[in-house]
This record gives C-alpha cells, structure tokens and sequence, in this order.
C-alpha cells in the first residue's frame, strides 16, 4: 500500500516563490524554516569547511569475518583500532556505519577513523579501541526477515573481540545516519549497567512514522516498535552527545528529539553542516575525546 504523505512531507514540498525568495536572501535558509534548506544550504556555501582525516601515523588496526547467525549467514567484517603506543585493557567503543557503508568506510581513507583516534590520544585524551562492524542495511534493529545486526552487536562481536584486550562489559557508542540511530537505540537497549556513553552523529531519525525510512521501517507498526522517539528516559545515566548539521535534512527531527531530554543531561551541537563526510570527519576530533574522558575508568 502507498504510504500516506504526511504533514511534514506536504510542508517540504513547498513553493516555487518561496526557493526564489530563499535563494535570493539565504536569510530563511539559515534560520531553517524555508521549504528546500538542506539544498539550498548546501548551495549557497552555508554548510561550513570540511573535516580533513589529520596526517599522522595511526595505531594498530586488526581485521577479520565471521559468518553471523543474526545477520542470517551473512558474512560480516570487523576491524579494531587501538591508539599508538598502547598496551594492555581498553576501554571499547563500537562504532556503527551509516547506510551504503561498512566498516572499511569507517577504518579505510574516507572516514580515516584509526588516524583521529590516534591524533585524538596524542593531545592528551584517555586512550580507547574502537571496533567497526558490518551492520548491512537493517538500521540496526530487529527485521522482519530476521534478520537483527544489533543482536549480532552484543551477542556475537563483542564475545568474539573480549580476548583481544578490550573492555566489553561497559561499551561506548558512536555511529553516523543510520548508525547514529541505532547507537541511540543499542545504547537505550542495554542501558547504564553495559553502555558509559554514546555519541550520534546526524542520526537518521524521524519524528513521524509516515517520513520515516521504508527500508529501514517496512510499515507504522515496525517504527513504532523500534522507534528512539519517547524513549530518551532508556538511556538515564549514559553520557550522551548528538550533533547535527544545520543543512541535514534530519535537523528538525534531531531538534524535537533533544527536546525530550531532560536540559542539561545531554551535549548537543547544531553547527553549520550537511549529511556529509566533510561535516563528520570535522566533528570527530570533538566526538572522540567525549567519549574517551566518558570511557575513562573510574
């Protein structure tokens, strides 16, 4: 069955005049409240520079498969990164990729993650590990097929990586887009006792069902049931950061989804920025040391 437009799909649809009249002053677009921002902003050079991967020597990345029963038989790459020059126990944080990518996106050039986190502890942050894992396409949630990458997160990766010198009994989260969504969810899921912080980057979240991805939620039912909307009391005593470019098209949603946080218990940023690469790797720098003073041990 079609899905059903919802209000806020009629509203983006927009006017002709309204676009002219955004592309002649920039000034709604800035403001956010224009019909077409996120194109508009990007456009007219109002999403801010691009993060640069820093041009230094990164750690130790160690890489494999394994066959995932969650994942129904598919084959699933890992890496794990470790900081320059360290030995022994760390801390773990799990990073989830964003939709089209895998981990290589995240350990590879185009997101350069084991040489921030390497540049990251060199000016003086705690040191951690950081494993990214396939998730496919599933948003990290539970599917009708079955299939459900989040359970293969916590039941089958995390046992697997505990002998390779990391903490797994206390975790941190970051992800990107889809990933962001699904480390809010994880994070929310497994609650204070298994997760010290989690950080969402442009999360892929909708306030209403009839926006929300279809093939990330087949139907209403489906988001409903898996949706991190009305459920910021699950992640009570997690340290939390969200960042959000203001041209992303998920803005206003990430907005609205703040809002349900009680003030103060969250870190929030809404800088100039597009669902990008640029604007991730440019927040980074900030994201990584969050989560390394929250990892470090008590």
């Amino acid at each position: 069955m079609p899905r059903k437009l919802s209000r806020r799909t009629l509203l983006l649809g927009g006017t002709a005049s309204a676009v002219v009249a955004a592309t002649a002053t920039g000034v709604g677009v800035e403001q956010g409240v224009l019909p077409g921002r996120p194109f508009l902003q990007a456009h007219l050079g109002l999403n801010g520079r691009d993060g640069v991967v820093p041009d230094v020597e990164p750690g130790p990345v160690v890489s494999g498969s394994f066959t995932s029963r969650h994942r129904l038989g598919a084959q699933t790459g890992w890496s794990l990164i470790r900081p320059r020059g360290t030995t022994g126990p760390l801390p773990l944080v799990v990073a989830l990729h964003g939709l089209g990518q895998d981990h290589a996106t995240l350990t590879g050039p185009t997101m350069g993650l084991d040489r921030f986190l390497a540049a990251t502890v060199a000016d003086g942050t705690p040191p951690f590990a950081i494993a990214a894992v396939d998730g496919g396409t599933s948003y990290w949630h539970p599917r009708p097929s079955g299939e459900d990458a989040s359970a293969m997160v916590v039941d089958e990766l995390l046992p697997m990586l505990a002998p390779h010198g990391v903490g797994t009994d206390r975790l941190g989260l970051i992800g990107w887009s889809m990933g962001g969504y699904g480390a809010l969810r994880l994070g929310g899921l497994l609650g204070s006792g298994r997760v010290r912080a989690v950080v969402a980057a442009s999360p892929a979240i909708w306030e209403d069902a009839g926006d929300a991805s279809g093939s990330g939620f087949e139907d209403a039912a489906e988001y409903e049931q898996y949706t991190v909307f009305g459920h910021q009391d699950d992640l009570a005593g997690i340290e939390v950061r969200i960042d959000v470019g203001t041209g992303d098209p998920f803005y206003r949603d990430v907005q609205d989804y703040v809002g349900g946080f009680p003030d103060g218990s969250v870190v929030t940023t809404f800088q100039p920025g597009g669902h990008t690469t640029g604007y991730w790797r440019r927040m980074l720098p900030a994201q990584l040391a969050f989560l390394g003073r929250a990892m470090s041990p008590e």
